[in-house]
């Protein structure tokens, strides 16, 4: 097998290959191979996360909610709305007024 460096790689193409690699189950490194084999033989993959076929652009919000989807996610009971507190008053004697 041939190795190959890449150098002056910006930080944001490997932020994006990192995120690519989690949502895919891979390593960077799996992840940079098979998409550099797929760019060379013609057979690119969608832009995006590859099987998942989701946009790179997913906030991070998103990017959770897909890492945990496999787990089925987490349904969690809000506690009912209460209406706010009325606000102190400090108009008696007690405070100089």
């Amino acid at each position: 097998m041939a190795t190959i460096t890449v150098r002056n790689l910006d930080e944001n193409t490997k932020r994006l290959l990192r995120i690519r690699a989690a949502a895919n189950g891979r390593s960077m490194e799996e992840e940079a191979r098979k998409v550099l084999q797929a760019a060379v033989s013609g057979t690119a993959e969608p832009q995006g996360f590859g099987e998942a076929s989701q946009p790179v652009t997913l906030s991070w919000v998103d990017r959770v909610v897909a890492r945990f989807a496999e787990v089925g996610g987490v349904d969690l009971e809000l506690p009912p709305s209460q209406p706010a507190r009325l606000p102190p008053d400090f108009s008696g004697p007690e405070f100089g007024r």
